[in-house]
């Protein structure tokens, strides 16, 4: 099995973990937040990728962890067979410093894959709490509620934590994602205040991630305060899928979200300017190529990633895409991105720039 397959068929299917293994695999794993959660950091064959541990898809997946004595390394197996050994990157220093006022530096930024720097801004959303309005994959309001983050950080606590980060552990990029306020600009505003902060303390390259503001200013704003890379995630694209599975978010039309892509695009650059598409919620393999195709041609850089069924959330059991659907779905997308010369490798910071999450950068 090759290392693309591989790694589609974890991210797919999840990876059974036993305790001892876990308990000696270095960095923890995430569970529930904003995403990715419920999965774990590993390495294979030089590539770091987040694989789901903690998913009820995981616990009856074909793949386990065993722990090899010898080399303090996790052996993924198939059918009892090892395929692959697989590390860990270190915990990270800054995790053991905390702020004047007590508050503990992973619960402002948390390290994402090897070397990304990543932080909710505001750990609340004007949706999450009403049925009729949440997103229904979405588990962002997990770890506020289990004491592991706070509600908001401030602009100086990120810029505190990001010196250390760089510092400390050789932090290369940032990401910032938020929830969405009940304000016009979704955000924006304050993403802008705090890559402001971060700017003055570190130069590093930055991404924001929120929906489309009300008013397409915001992105030269966020451009001025240092931010390089911008995220605004459709995840799904079906009207039917949108109104069932994202409701509220699902009001922002695909006209708008296309509308705030181009000036986007024209404040960032060409493939500077990504979102995430959430594969398995119900889109058509056709339709996600149909999507990617016009993104791209417009500049967007499609970010596919198998959807990842979280815990305590109402689609806990819905079931994660066939690594069969995926890999179709990566070739075509891959072949695409490599006829319009984008690429993941060229952006500047992102999720889509870590590309962790998902095997896309692998078919490019």
């Amino acid at each position: 099995m090759n290392k693309q397959q591989l790694i589609t068929e974890l991210q797919t299917y999840g990876l059974k973990w036993a305790d001892s293994a876990e308990n000696s695999a270095g960095a923890n794993g995430r569970k529930g937040g904003a995403g990715p959660s419920d999965h774990k950091a590993m390495t294979i064959d030089g590539t770091t990728v987040m694989v789901p541990i903690y998913t009820g898809a995981a616990s009856r997946s074909p793949y386990t962890a065993t722990l090899n004595p010898a080399t303090h390394q996790a052996v993924v197996q198939f059918e009892q067979q090892d395929i692959a050994a697989v590390s860990f990157p270190t915990p990270p220093k800054f995790y053991g410093l905390t702020t004047a006022d007590g508050i503990p530096y992973s619960q402002i930024a948390l390290l994402h894959s090897r070397d990304v720097l990543a932080t909710t801004v505001l750990q609340t959303c004007m949706r999450y709490g009403d049925r009729d309005t949440a997103c229904q994959f979405c588990a962002i309001g997990q770890s506020l509620e289990a004491g592991r983050t706070i509600a908001r950080k401030t602009p100086a606590q990120l810029a505190e934590v990001a010196e250390a980060a760089v510092r400390l552990d050789g932090i290369q990029q940032i990401v910032m994602t938020t929830g969405t306020p009940n304000t016009s600009d979704r955000g924006a505003a304050y993403l802008t205040e705090c890559a402001k902060a971060i700017r003055q303390r570190v130069d590093v390259p930055i991404q924001a991630q929120c929906e489309p503001p009300d008013d397409f200013v915001w992105f030269q704003r966020l451009k001025a305060a240092g931010v390089d890379n911008l995220g605004m995630h459709l995840e799904a694209i079906n009207p039917t899928v949108r109104a069932q599975i994202m409701p509220g978010k699902a009001s922002v039309s695909l006209d708008y979200y296309f509308q705030a892509f181009a000036a986007a695009v024209e404040v960032f650059g060409w493939g500077q300017v990504n979102t995430y598409l959430l594969a398995g919620l119900g889109d058509s393999l056709k339709e996600l190529v149909e999507i990617s195709d016009r993104l791209i041609q417009i500049g967007v850089y499609p970010f596919v990633v198998p959807f990842v069924p979280i815990s305590g959330t109402p689609l806990a059991y819905h079931a994660p895409p066939d690594s069969a659907f995926m890999v179709a779905l990566y070739t075509q997308i891959g072949a695409l991105l490599k006829q319009a010369g984008m690429s993941s490798s060229d952006m500047k910071a992102g999720c889509a720039k870590c590309g962790a999450c998902s095997a896309l950068s692998t078919f490019e």
